[in-house]
């Protein structure tokens, strides 16, 4: 059984997941969380804000949220008095981490999902967002996340559409068992002649928050659904180049996200082909250097809108056989080391960038999958320690359409945090520290952590 720590006496309302494979809480008492007041003390912040660390600070959390964030010289008497205290002199306090690119249902394997979510919020990561997926699947891990019945991150996720092209997809299949590709809620296909607002609201009945755009779509089509989507209070993550739609059509039909980096090649085409056509091979020379002209004009619009980029760099790394990024661009063309020299154009242009995985790393590694974008990030992208942590807090919240309450450490947000022994600012490495994660003011420690085995990645 995974165990969430009570030391600090905060209750946590959860029979979490068994690991034998069936993944069923037994009789799971109501989510109650405790008023209690609880303080965080004497810890150095690094509160996704500020650039610098701020020293001897203190964190007053209750119930889910964090109720203050003070000095410890500040701190008043009285709340000290009432509050029970956590001595953290010596660590580090980051807000928690947010994954801005999973999959955890194409297809549904619970066992699978479960895992990979037990090793992320064990590792820092306390929210995640799922870019489209068997959405019945999908919804019911982000309830037992939310109630406590698993160990795991809440999940923020969208519903597909696409022109119907796409549908001949076998993942579409798959992820719409029991009804007709194209033609269920999540997964929809559209044209010109699609009842929109219908659609739309469609999709935000699978509790969706958000609408992925994915291929075969003119920008026409895509302008109407973003358009009827932000009417209806969604948001909108679209692939950079939707086949016919290029890269700066998809930003100007006002889509909230972009994601994949190695897409951004399509830009400089006059026309981009159809879904359907043959892939054409592009010629990367004039995307090494990390200063192409057609992206320099489309980074000044997305920075001018807003616009963010979910790079997911590391999804197009050599070891990334099994990336769901599609449609896949011809064998030995865009890369991480392409994607990564993009990326690095988009972060120097001033624009808005997310970190994202759409990969999976090996049952082996402890680690979240997180941790393997920072190091593209940062080798491949030359981004500094402060922009990669901010890509997956605040810019990560933002993408997520969660900034209300997530992605920072301030006074009313939830209490997302991890404690750390080191400082990563100084080496990304050591955000691998992780003493403990407080994901809506729950602490699992890292010591409860159970590793992943190769069944729970391969087990159907």
């Amino acid at each position: 059984m995974v165990r969430i720590h009570r030391a600090t006496s905060i209750i946590v309302a959860a029979v979490l997941a068994n690991w034998a494979g069936r993944s069923q809480a037994a009789d799971p008492p109501p989510f109650a969380p405790s008023r209690e007041l609880v303080i965080l003390r004497h810890a150095t912040l690094l509160d996704g804000l500020h650039d610098e660390p701020r020293s001897d600070m203190d964190i007053v959390v209750q119930g889910e949220r964090i109720k203050q964030v003070v000095r410890d010289a500040d701190l008043d008497a009285g709340t000290l008095r009432a509050a029970r205290a956590i001595d953290l002199r010596g660590r580090f306090v980051i807000p928690g981490m947010i994954d801005a690119h999973v999959h955890l249902a194409t297809p549904p394997n619970r066992r699978q999902a479960e895992a990979i979510l037990r090793r992320d919020i064990y590792g820092g990561v306390t929210a995640v967002r799922d870019m489209a997926d068997d959405l019945r699947a999908v919804g019911d891990l982000a309830r037992a996340s939310l109630v406590g019945e698993i160990a795991a991150p809440d999940i923020y996720y969208a519903a597909l559409m696409a022109g119907p092209a796409f549908f001949t997809d076998e993942r579409t299949s798959q992820t719409s068992a029991g009804g007709k590709p194209g033609y269920v809620p999540w997964m929809q296909a559209v044209t010109d002649r699609t009842d929109t607002a219908l659609a739309v609201a469609q999709a935000r009945g699978t509790y969706a928050t958000a609408i992925k755009l994915y291929g075969d779509m003119t920008p026409d089509v895509a302008a109407r659904i973003t358009k009827e989507a932000h009417r209806q209070q969604m948001k909108v993550w679209a692939h950079a180049t939707l086949y016919p739609a290029k890269p700066s059509e998809v930003v100007a039909a006002g889509v909230d996200t972009v994601s994949h980096a190695c897409l951004l090649v399509r830009e400089p085409m006059t026309r981009v082909l159809s879904w359907a056509e043959p892939r054409t091979p592009v010629d990367m020379t004039g995307f090494r250097g990390g200063s192409n002209a057609a992206l320099a004009r489309l980074f000044a619009e997305m920075k001018q809108r807003g616009t963010i980029l979910d790079a997911t760099i590391w999804a197009y790394s050599a070891d990334t056989a099994g990336s769901t990024t599609m449609p896949p661009l011809p064998p030995g063309s865009c890369d991480d080391t392409i994607g990564g020299a993009i990326t690095g154009q988009a972060y120097r242009a001033g624009v808005l960038i997310d970190a994202g995985t759409d990969n999976l790393a090996d049952y082996r590694d402890p680690w979240p999958d997180l941790l393997h974008e920072f190091a593209a990030m940062s080798k491949a992208a030359g981004m500094p320690n402060t922009a990669i942590l901010r890509a997956a807090t605040l810019v990560a919240a933002r993408a997520a359409g969660q900034e209300a309450d997530m992605g920072s450490v301030e006074a009313g947000k939830l209490a997302n945090l991890v404690v750390l022994t080191r400082n990563p600012l100084l080496e990304l490495d050591n955000l691998k520290t992780v003493l403990m994660t407080m994901k809506r003011g729950r602490m699992l420690e890292r010591t409860a952590f159970i590793p992943l085995t190769k069944e729970d990645i391969t087990d159907r």
